[in-house]
């Protein structure tokens, strides 16, 4: 039987956490209830567009919202989410890339991953066009396709907070697609996620994310029909 008293220093997992009794030790349980407190506010707390813009490289931002008005109806409502607000408007000259930075359900992910993100993943995008950078509040995965199309891009990169867990309220997700538009189905994106400092780093996630809108061109196509080699699948 192998021995679980180390698993700690390899996994986040709560895994070989003792007992008193019949419960949890109360130092461990204190640890869940505080890990639980933060994963709820990472839920509930709104993404501040000002600052993020101030926190991201020298680039034209436009800040957009979903079709969702509350914080409430988003998590409520997941197709409003996937909606842009009735009357945006979106006006850019056509670009090869989109990058679209949406709250998801984690606005501490956005705000601790994504400048150092983007600040690795520009470089690396060839030389290819970019729209101007999209801040999206109260954003599902799908709102990028929308924006995306709004834009006129040919590839759409939607950086978003995922859902929290016990062991992370901060990760971040990219869902990539080519020829964006409304009502693609999932299985049109590619995903690379768990992106934060005890996951994905950020030259990890951006050497992926750069490598799959390599194939994206190449292949004219995204999802589960893009053949990645490798470079990443649909997670």
């Amino acid at each position: 039987m192998r021995d679980l008293t180390r698993i700690g220093e390899v996994s986040n997992a709560r895994l070989s956490l003792g007992r008193d009794t019949g419960g949890l030790p109360t130092r461990e349980l204190q640890r869940f209830r505080l890990d639980h407190a933060a994963a709820r506010q990472a839920v509930w707390t709104a993404l501040d567009a000002e600052a993020l813009r101030s926190a991201l490289p020298a680039l034209p931002v436009q800040v957009v919202a979903s079709a969702a008005e509350s914080r409430e109806e988003y998590l409520r409502r997941p197709d409003l989410g996937r909606r842009l607000a009735p009357g945006t408007t979106i006006a850019a000259a056509p670009a090869d890339v989109a990058i679209v930075v949406g709250d998801g359900l984690s606005s501490l992910a956005v705000n601790r991953q994504v400048p150092s993100l983007l600040a690795e993943l520009l470089p690396r995008l060839g030389g290819r066009s970019t729209a101007p950078l999209m801040i999206a509040n109260n954003a599902r995965v799908a709102l990028g396709d929308e924006i995306g199309a709004a834009l006129g891009a040919r590839c759409v990169i939607m950086l978003i907070g995922e859902r929290p867990g016990l062991s992370s309220p901060e990760s971040l997700g990219a869902y990539l697609t080519f020829a964006p538009s409304v009502g693609l189905p999932d299985s049109r994106r590619n995903c690379i996620s768990n992106i934060h400092e005890r996951g994905l780093s950020a030259a990890d996630a951006a050497e992926r994310i750069a490598g799959l809108v390599q194939q994206m061109f190449v292949q004219g196509t995204s999802g589960v029909a893009l053949e990645t080699g490798g470079i990443a699948r649909l997670e």
